[in-house]
């Protein structure tokens, strides 16, 4: 995985399919890894903002290495930020997650002056960066510590690959990263939550898609406009290819994302079936 996201970012670094422009290295707290990227098509005003969080295990990442999401999201019409958090071994659970609070109330803060809708900010992480986002969404103590809440502040909520409802690990390293057992974001499920989105691949073997599954149906067991999506021979790193620039229009990852958060501005249903070349399951 740590390859995969170098390869990538390297292939679409001088990539571009609009014009867009890129603040990077902003802080959004003290420290060296409390720093983001902002990606704004040039021009851009009131648009839907999507938060990323990288994966890694919660152990290694940048935000550098993902550069091509924020490419491919920018150009569609999207303001982009793209935070680093804090990793282990040099923190461990909550500390990650309470960094990703702290980066969303920058963005609730600042993003307005560059373009993006404060109003319409959308938490996307893939495999360990989508636990990050999950919890956030769901588990209200954690914007709540910088005066937030997810029912107010938090337009939708996209997972990719994400790990949301799973055994304890029998990895040393990952039992040590949570120091006891690990809070799971099924468990905070119930009661109204921002719409979701769930995406993953059924030949995942890294984290199973049936965490995207339970997740949904939990969600909507609970009255919350949820949809998983399932996509057919994609695996754990695979589901990304749907966001690179050159392959974005051949897998259907960035126009289910795209028809989710403009569903959301709507304020519409979600339709049984709604996206193609995926199972799919809708509120």
């Amino acid at each position: 995985m740590l390859i995969a996201g170098w390869l990538i970012g390297a292939i679409v670094a001088n990539f571009e399919l609009e014009p867009y422009d890129t603040m990077a290295d902003i802080s959004y707290a003290e420290g060296a890894r409390h720093k983001l990227d902002v990606y704004q098509a040039r021009g851009t005003v009131g648009a839907p903002v999507v938060v990323f969080f990288y994966g890694g295990r919660w152990q290694y990442g940048a935000k550098d290495w993902f550069r091509f999401i924020a490419v491919t999201l920018a150009s569609r019409g999207y303001v982009v930020v793209i935070p680093d958090y804090r990793l282990y071994p040099e923190v461990k659970f909550p500390e990650f997650v309470v960094d990703g609070a702290n980066a969303v109330r920058w963005t609730r803060d600042n993003i307005s002056a560059y373009g993006g809708d404060s109003r319409r900010v959308f938490l996307m992480g893939h495999s360990a960066g989508a636990y990050i986002a999950a919890m956030l969404a769901l588990d209200p103590r954690w914007l709540k510590g910088v005066g937030l809440s997810a029912d107010r502040d938090i337009a939708g909520l996209v997972g990719v690959s994400g790990p949301y409802d799973f055994l304890p690990p029998n990895d040393a390293t990952l039992a040590d990263v949570f120091g006891g057992p690990i809070p799971m974001p099924i468990s905070f499920a119930d009661g109204p939550k921002p719409p979701a989105l769930l995406l993953a691949g059924d030949a995942d073997r890294l984290v199973d898609p049936g965490n995207s599954i339970r997740l949904a149906e939990k969600l909507r067991s609970s009255g919350n406009d949820a949809t998983d999506v399932i996509y057919r021979q994609q695996g754990h790193m695979t589901v990304l290819a749907g966001f690179v620039p050159m392959l974005a229009d051949f897998f259907p990852a960035l126009r289910d994302v795209s028809t989710f958060v403009e569903r959301v501005r709507l304020k519409a249903p979600a339709p049984v079936s709604v996206f193609t070349k995926a199972v799919s399951r809708s509120r």
